[in-house]
């Protein structure tokens, strides 16, 4: 069975579709989460006393480390450096498109994830609740809630940009 040169070719353009392509919806559900938790768990805790907060919180960043959210998290960084190895000899434009959507990604998001949102929530995570007073709560959640929902307004806003770029990349 011989194949036609043609026919490699248009399994590599496919080859190369499905990677941004599945890069493009990784991006966009990860923006999606971090837009969604923006107008609508940010909100909602704001309402919350500190003791109901800081419990919620310890709740939510123990339940989110999940496969699903590893996938959303994790996954575009991972098709988007395979898009660009897959654009790198090709069309130089939407090369330089996926080359700035992955280092957006990577530090805007990720990195800024890793240095800023987490190790706050560590911090909660060390926390016995139920020995502090309420001013201690008090003075605590004031510290992680403004940090917390600054570095995560950073992270949305980047996660956004990088989803646009790749679909900028995309039709182009």
């Amino acid at each position: 069975m011989v194949i036609h040169p043609k026919n490699i070719l248009i399994m590599e353009i496919s080859i190369k579709s499905t990677f941004l392509f599945i890069a493009i919806i990784l991006v966009g559900l990860s923006a999606g989460l971090f837009y969604a938790w923006s107008v609508s768990v940010i909100p909602g805790t704001q309402k919350l006393s500190d003791a109901t907060y800081m419990e919620t919180m310890q709740s939510i960043n123990k339940a989110i480390l999940n496969p699903a959210f590893f996938l959303i998290f994790f996954g575009p960084l991972i098709f988007l450096v395979v898009s660009c190895i897959y654009e790198y000899p090709n069309t130089h434009i939407v090369f330089w498109l996926l080359i700035v959507a992955t280092i957006t990604y990577t530090f805007g998001t990720i990195g800024v994830t890793a240095l800023g949102n987490v190790p706050l929530n560590d911090q909660l995570e060390a926390l016995q609740l139920s020995t502090m007073d309420p001013t201690q709560m008090e003075e605590f959640r004031k510290y992680y809630e403004e940090n917390w929902n600054r570095l995560h307004l950073i992270r949305t806003v980047f996660s956004v940009i990088s989803f646009a770029l790749s679909v900028l990349a995309l039709l182009i």
